[in-house]
């Protein structure tokens, strides 16, 4: 019991900790997604543009890399290709959920994956 009783005392001392106080540690990630190219070159600018000033917004973008057109492994949606961008960035650990959620409801955007970057 008397251990209990120390512990109780010390934690009558801990303040809680305010989610404004902490400090985040930023992590890499690294994004791949296919669109749907049937959409025209300047509607694959004009989304492209939108997910990156989406990254951008709340993480730093550290490269993308533009595969382009590319044939698909299988039909998705009854395309045979898709345009495919990878993009690496850093941001707080919250924030791909937020990535994956809006991408998951983009039209055209046809499969997305957000990885940790092992340092």
């Amino acid at each position: 019991m008397h251990s209990s009783s120390a512990f109780l005392a010390l934690f009558m001392y801990i303040e809680p900790l305010d989610r404004e106080e902490v400090n985040y540690v930023s992590r890499k990630y690294e994004l791949l997604y296919v669109l749907n190219p049937t959409i025209g070159e300047d509607a694959l600018d004009s989304l492209n543009q939108r997910i990156q000033d989406l990254i951008a917004s709340q993480g730093e973008i550290l490269e993308i890399d533009v595969w382009g057109r590319r044939r698909l492994a299988y039909e998705i949606e009854d395309e045979t290709e898709g345009y495919y961008v990878l993009i690496n960035f850093k941001s707080e650990p919250d924030f791909p959920i937020e990535v994956n959620r809006i991408l998951k409801i983009t039209d055209n955007v046809l499969r997305y994956l957000v990885t940790t970057v092992e340092e």
